[in-house]
């Protein structure tokens, strides 16, 4: 249980949660924004010293009972929950991250010779990719494997601002932030998960600003512009999906609409790599 991260989470998810959101009358002028604590222990049906010392990093371990209703209290999401509760000790995954890419999973991202794939795991770390991926994300054979990381590549860039004053791709680094905070979470015995978030914060003022917002949430479908120089912009959905048997590997595709200029553009791409 790791009791300082979980008050830290209470405490930043209660100030999100307003009486307006859980039926509850405004009471006149409060000094923080959010829910005050009795407020949340009447929620959640247990007494205003326990919740408070679950804030203060010196309560019990809470019940999956408990937890579940403090959940409820704050209105968590599904990823929210789950984080709530690898907080607690109480995981729901596998404390280890398995790096294997399954067999089958390599033969399939080699067939889809017309879209970019990548298997990502936990840690922002690519274990495996097609040609197409290496036409749109550079040689990735040519890096080191600490190189090969997604979240270096965003927070260590130079170019970092004018990445926050695009929309799609500010979107993108704050749902990867979410996400690794969920991870961190699941896993919070991985010393190279750990040495990420250290790092990270040393070096990025801009990782280190959504770190602290504590917002959890495991990436999925999202959609992302790619400007390449050979054939221009590309318009994709970014579809992340769980590799079967291996909650902590996700699938990556870069897919676009049937017919569309951005799917004629992927398939002169793929020309231009075969002749080059």
């Amino acid at each position: 249980m790791n009791r300082d991260e979980l008050a830290e989470f209470l405490r930043v998810r209660r100030a999100r949660v307003t009486p307006a959101d859980v039926g509850l009358p405004a009471g006149g002028t409060r000094r923080t924004p959010g829910l005050r604590r009795q407020e949340v222990a009447q929620l959640a049906g247990m007494s205003i010293d326990y919740y408070i010392r679950l804030e203060q990093g010196r309560g019990p371990h809470p019940s999956r009972q408990v937890l579940n209703a403090v959940a409820r209290a704050l209105m968590l999401g599904q990823d929210e929950r789950a984080h709530l509760f690898h907080l607690a000790g109480q995981p729901m995954d596998p404390p280890r991250i398995r790096e294997d890419v399954p067999q089958s999973m390599l033969h399939l991202i080699a067939f889809l010779d017309e879209v970019p794939a990548y298997v990502l795991d936990a840690r922002y770390d690519l274990r495996a990719w097609n040609p197409m991926a290496t036409t749109i994300m550079g040689n990735l054979d040519c890096l080191a494997p600490d190189q090969r990381n997604v979240l270096r590549w965003i927070f260590m860039s130079p170019d970092i601002s004018l990445h926050f004053d695009d929309e799609e791709k500010g979107a993108f680094a704050r749902a990867s932030v979410a996400d690794l905070r969920a991870a961190a979470g699941r896993y919070p015995g991985d010393r190279r998960i750990q040495a990420l978030v250290a790092e990270l914060l040393a070096l990025s003022p801009e990782f280190a600003e959504l770190w602290g917002r504590h917002e959890v949430q495991v990436r999925r479908e999202q959609r992302k512009r790619i400007h390449h120089p050979v054939v221009g912009t590309i318009d994709t959905i970014c579809q992340v999906m769980p590799v079967p048997d291996r909650d902590d590997l996700r699938l990556v595709l870069y897919t676009t609409e049937p017919g569309s200029p951005s799917h004629r553009a992927l398939r002169e791409l793929r020309q231009h790599t075969l002749s080059s």
